[in-house]
């Protein structure tokens, strides 16, 4: 059993190197090798030609029971040796499950390209971290596609899966178990869910039905993270000095206006605290979608409203992060 100073101190060392280092590049990434063990199971079914529902029901469940019980192995085989191997191993896993500090990265290059006035530039860098259609996009357009890609993915990629370990942790408590364990357990459950809907959670025709079922487990995940994200973006809106009250008004009017149940709470907090407007019809490859409106009382965002959001996330990110650790002590 780990000591009780291991719930707080993974969490802690998990966000500490993320924040400074970045998510690690390394072949034996879990969110690659889960990504691996997606396809090798959606071509195992398209093999069989099965796409149902219940193809995809089969395909979530195989993926969330290999992934903890590869944990599970490794976890107490380490724990076996040496508890501070195991120990070390859960920090490793868990800064692997967090992706802060590159989806910030990952818009600095699009803000440098608008400040140059480089319009290529900064639709090829939006490319890269967004779905839509960005050769149609106007610098207005790409400013919106930034700002709301940080937003959402604040919860999908750090409140989530922090709320999942810091769950896990609280729980184990109460049936006696292992905290860390159990916390690593969900949180990578979580992510195991978000990289299913990523790949195969989309309404077409070739998902439709076999990503049903990743894409419900990812949005039964994150409904409470991402209506928890609301006072957590509010504490961090106060502290950048933005609009919180504005912030909290538009999410509780605007927060279920995307078909996603969850999506639109980060984002439309983020319209309102910066007093912007985000969302509206967006190009796909498959076509337009009409997409409502967040904060439409509100004008088009500018260049300065990117480094305005990650200042306001980045302090969102300690406040949650304290948060925790005031949980879990």
């Amino acid at each position: 059993m780990l000591l009780p100073i291991g719930r707080p101190l993974v969490l802690l060392l998990a966000f500490f190197l993320d924040i400074f280092m970045g998510d690690p590049e390394y072949r034996w990434h879990p969110i690659r090798i889960i990504g691996r063990g997606i396809i090798l199971c959606l071509s195992f079914l398209k093999k069989l030609r099965l796409d149902s529902r219940g193809a995809g029901v089969c395909l979530t469940l195989t993926m969330v029971s290999a992934s903890i019980l590869i944990y599970t192995f490794i976890h107490f085989i380490l724990l076996s040796i040496k508890p501070l191997l195991c120990l070390l191993f859960d920090t490793f896993l868990c800064y692997s499950c967090l992706a802060l500090k590159d989806l910030f990265d990952h818009v600095i290059p699009i803000v440098k390209a608008l400040e140059s006035n480089d319009l290529y530039g900064a639709r090829k860098s939006a490319g890269m971290v967004v779905g839509r259609d960005v050769d149609s996009l106007d610098r207005s357009g790409v400013i919106r596609a930034a700002i709301e890609t940080i937003s959402e993915n604040f919860v999908d990629g750090f409140l989530s899966p922090v709320f999942w370990f810091a769950a896990g942790c609280i729980a184990a408590n109460v049936v006696n178990l292992e905290p860390v364990f159990i916390g690593t357990s969900l949180m990578l459950v979580f992510k195991t869910a978000s990289t299913l809907d990523s790949m195969v959670g989309y309404k077409n025709q070739e998902f439709i039905n076999i990503g049903w079922a990743g894409a419900r487990l990812d949005d039964m995940m994150s409904f409470i993270p991402s209506r928890l994200s609301l006072l957590i973006l509010f504490l961090g809106a106060w502290l950048n000095r933005l609009h919180p009250l504005d912030g909290m008004r538009v999410a509780l009017r605007d927060r279920l206006k995307h078909d996603s149940p969850n999506s639109a709470h980060s984002e439309s907090f983020v319209a309102g605290a910066l007093n912007i407007r985000l969302g509206g019809p967006t190009r796909y490859p498959e076509g337009i979608k009409d997409k409502p409106w967040l904060g439409d009382e509100y004008c088009y965002p500018d260049i300065d409203h990117i480094m305005m959001a990650i200042r306001l996330l980045k302090a969102s990110s300690y406040v949650t992060i304290i948060i925790a650790y005031l949980s879990l002590s």
